[in-house]
C-alpha cells in the first residue's frame, strides 16, 4: 500500500427538504385545515478516526464528498425523510485544515473520534406549522436550508511515541529492525527510506511505538533531497533518538546538519528531549571511539551513546531512557487531564 499523508478534498453537506402545501380533505369533513409536513434534513459529513488505517491514500483519487438531501414533506403531516452521512474514515493522528492550510478544524486523536465537517441543511417548514387563530388556511411553506461546502485539507501526522532522526545512511532503518518487528528496507545506500515506518517496542511490559522518517540533508527545510515535509510525523514524540553514522570523518559536522534543519522547521521539534547515539561502533575500534564520542560531545554538550544497530550493542540503555521520556509525557498528560476535569 502507497503511503500518503496529505489530501485536499471537496466536502458538501445535504441541502433540507422542501416543506409541504396541503390541506385535509376528507367525505364529510367540511374545514379540513392545513397538513403539509416539514422536510427532513440533509446529511451531514462527519469525520471518524479509525485505528486500522495509516495511510490517506483512499482520497488520493476519491476527493469529492457529496450528501444527499432531505426528501420533501407531504401531506398527511408527513416528515420527509433525513438523509445519511456521510462518513470520511480517516487514520488516527490525521489533522483537518480549512483550505488555506493553516486554519485547523479538528485533531482526530483518539480512535473512534467523531467530528462533524459540514453540517446538513435543516429541513423547511410545512403549512401545517403556519396555521394561527386568524390564517387558518395558510399556504405558505418553506424551502430547505442549504447544506455546507468547503475544500479542506486531510494532513497525517503519525502517532509515535519516539522518533529516529539524523542523516542518510545512519542507520536508522536498522535501529528500527533491531529493536521492533517492523521490517523497513535496508540497504547501503543512502535515502533507503522514503516514507516514515512505524515500529512497536515491548519493553518491561509496556510498549511503545518508534517512527522512522528519511533522512535530512543540508537544506532540507528549503527543499533539498526528500525535503522536511516529513518531520510532521515526529512532532508529537516524546523523545527524538538522533543517530550519528560513527564511521564518518566528522560525526559532529553531521550532529550540526539535522540540528539546524529541526531549528529551521521549528514546532517545538528542536526543544524536544533528545537522546544523542553515535552508531555503528561495531566497526570501529576503541581509540576512535572515544576520540570521535569526545568531539561529538563537546559539539552538542550532551551526553552520547555508543551503540551498534546491525550488533544490537547498547539498545537496551537506549530503550530504558526512551521510556522514562514516554512515562513522564504520560504523567503530564493524565495531570493535566485532571486538572481540565
Amino acid at each position: 500500500m502507497r503511503f500518503l499523508d496529505s489530501a485536499k478534498v471537496f466536502i458538501k453537506s445535504g441541502d433540507g427538504g422542501n416543506g409541504c402545501v396541503s390541506f385535509r380533505r376528507e367525505k364529510f369533513i367540511e374545514y379540513g385545515g392545513p397538513n403539509g409536513g416539514d422536510g427532513g434534513r440533509g446529511g451531514d459529513v462527519v469525520a471518524v478516526a479509525d485505528e486500522a488505517l495509516n495511510t490517506l491514500i483512499d482520497y488520493r483519487y476519491h476527493q469529492h464528498f457529496k450528501a444527499r438531501r432531505g426528501m420533501s414533506g407531504a401531506g398527511q403531516n408527513r416528515t420527509g425523510a433525513s438523509a445519511e452521512d456521510v462518513v470520511l474514515t480517516l487514520p488516527v493522528g490525521t489533522q483537518i485544515f480549512a483550505e488555506d492550510g493553516e486554519t485547523l478544524i479538528a485533531d482526530l486523536t483518539e480512535p473512534g473520534q467523531r467530528v462533524i465537517l459540514a453540517k446538513g441543511g435543516d429541513g423547511g417548514f410545512g403549512n401545517a406549522r403556519f396555521k394561527t387563530s386568524t390564517n387558518r388556511a395558510p399556504r405558505r411553506s418553506d424551502p430547505g436550508w442549504p447544506g455546507e461546502e468547503r475544500w479542506i485539507w486531510l494532513k497525517l501526522k503519525l502517532l509515535a511515541d519516539a522518533g529516529l532522526t539524523g542523516l542518510p545512511n545512519a542507520g536508522k532503518s536498522t535501529f528500527l529492525a533491531a529493536v521492533s518487528r517492523a521490517r523497513p528496507k535496508i540497504a547501503d545506500y543512502p535515502f533507503t527510506t522514503l516514507e516514515p515506518k512505524l515500529g512497536t517496542v515491548q519493553l518491561d511490559d509496556t510498549s511503545f511505538v518508534i517512527a522512522d522518517i528519511p533522512g535530512l540533508i543540508e537544506g532540507a527545510s528549503e527543499g533539498v533531497g526528500l525535503g522536511d515535509r516529513f518531520l510532521g510525523h515526529i512532532e508529537r514524540c516524546a523523545t527524538l533518538i538522533h543517530l550519528i553514522d560513527g564511521t564518518a570523518e566528522a560525526p559532529e559536522e553531521a550532529y550540526r546538519i539535522v540540528r539546524d534543519e529541526l531549528e529551521a522547521y521549528g514546532h517545538g521539534l528542536a526543544q524536544k528531549p533528545e537522546i544523542l547515539c553515535l552508531n555503528k561502533c561495531d566497526a570501529l575500534t576503541p581509540d576512535v571511539i572515544a576520540e570521535r564520542r569526545a568531539r561529538l560531545e563537546e559539539a552538542a554538550g550532551v551526553p552520547v551513546h555508543c551503540i551498534s544497530g546491525a550488533a544490537k550493542q547498547g539498545i537496551d540503555e537506549i530503550l530504558h531512557e526512551v521510556l522514562a521520556h514516554i512515562r513522564a509525557r504520560r504523567a503530564a498528560e493524565q495531570e493535566a487531564r485532571a486538572d481540565t476535569a
